[in-house]
């Protein structure tokens, strides 16, 4: 029987991911930047710029949105430490897409880098 993490190893060695220290460059040439991780974790802060896909939704919200259709499009993934991510980049390699790639320690390794991260304002009612 496989594992979780027997899966992610299957998954990393069949997409690819780039470091934290090539990942800002990544984002620029991304046509989108989507994190990968659960609400609450996005809204507790992501990389600016990022779309919110959990896992989970993934292959629904990529055949339902029209401006995701393209298999050509540059996605760039990412979650908390890069298996949710690697899973993600998988399941879009399977669905035909061509540029998928995922940053390599996830927003841990982002934030950890010291690199900046986004957070929704909470709203002023004075």
């Amino acid at each position: 029987m496989k594992t979780a993490h027997d899966l992610v190893a299957a998954a990393k060695a069949r997409v690819q991911e780039i470091q934290v220290a090539d990942a800002e460059q990544a984002i620029r040439d991304a046509d989108v930047l989507v994190d990968v991780r659960e609400a609450d974790e996005f809204a507790a802060g992501h990389l600016a710029g990022a779309v919110h896909i959990s896992r989970g939704m993934l292959e629904f919200k990529f055949s339902a949105n029209p401006a995701l259709q393209a298999r050509d499009l540059n996605i760039l993934l990412y979650c908390k430490t890069s298996g949710r991510a690697a899973l993600a980049a998988a399941a879009l390699h399977d669905m035909g897409y061509l540029n998928v790639r995922s940053i390599s320690g996830g927003f841990d390794a982002w934030a950890a880098a010291g690199k900046p991260v986004a957070k929704p304002e909470t709203p002023s009612f004075e």
